[in-house]
């Protein structure tokens, strides 16, 4: 028997804490990626001719081109990380992009305009740390031989 016993005294191998590290992940990935998606992607890319004019340049490339990076990234990044697609590849855009919002939109604000901006950078890089888990489209087209 293994030396470490989880809070049910059941030890780690037995699976159960990987299940419930797992359902966790997923909850976390889904509801993240539908807050980013609906609150911020979607009203960009649906009013993207509008907000193209007055979109800030925070780091010269110009406001079009800043536009379509958020919109790929707020949008197209959320989508694949709630499906747990190319996960760790997608939370990339995502961290870089918070980021960017924390420190350089928002470099001279208060702090209460960064936090948003730093708490969903914290939490794309623990998804990019832990990987989408059990429960996502990774795990079924990259499984190999039953592992994960």
């Amino acid at each position: 028997m293994s030396s470490q016993i989880n809070w049910k005294g059941i030890p780690p191998n037995a699976g159960t804490k990987n299940q419930y590290a797992d359902a966790s992940l997923l909850v976390l990935r889904v509801a993240v990626a539908a807050i980013m998606m609906f609150a911020h992607g979607a009203d960009k890319l649906v009013n993207f001719g509008d907000k193209v004019a007055v979109f800030p340049d925070p780091l010269g490339l110009g406001a079009t081109a800043s536009l379509i990076l958020s919109v790929f990234a707020e949008f197209f990044c959320s989508l694949a990380v709630g499906f747990g697609f190319l996960t760790r590849l997608a939370t990339i855009p995502l961290i870089i992009t918070m980021l960017v919002a924390a420190f350089v939109v928002h470099g001279g604000d208060p702090w209460r305009d960064k936090e948003l901006a730093i708490m969903y950078f914290i939490i794309y890089l623990v998804i990019l740390l832990a990987g989408p888990g059990r429960f996502s489209i990774d795990r079924m087209v990259f499984q190999k031989n039953g592992e994960g």
